[in-house]
């Protein structure tokens, strides 16, 4: 894994509360609780972006991290997930069409 684009996978359900995302598997009912850090990540996983693009643009100049730790930590965590079907990586963008969209909070009440 050089430096792939990244997309959410499709088939989970997901929502962020506090900053941090919650992603549940329907097949199994795994809850997955990630820091600030993987959310960045899983919310700019587009399909569109490399993981490098990720790290730059998003933990970087979110986060008070080095890019050499944040792009290793990056693919760690990438890896992890690609894995599980929870995060999809490819040498091309991935399709807007096929790829998850985040969750959207109602914040009218």
């Amino acid at each position: 894994m050089n430096d792939p684009y990244v997309a959410r996978s499709t088939r989970l359900g997901t929502c962020t509360l506090g900053g941090e995302a919650i992603i549940i598997t329907p097949s199994d009912s795994h809850l997955y609780n990630l820091n600030q850090v993987a959310t960045c990540i899983w919310e700019a996983a587009d399909g569109q972006s490399r993981i490098s693009e990720i790290v730059e643009k998003r933990i970087c100049a979110e986060f008070e991290i080095d890019r050499e730790t944040a792009l290793a930590d990056a693919l760690e965590f990438l890896t992890d997930f690609s894995a599980k079907g929870l995060l999809l990586t490819s040498e091309h963008p991935v399709d807007p069409a096929k790829v998850a969209q985040p969750f959207l909070e109602d914040t009218n009440g």
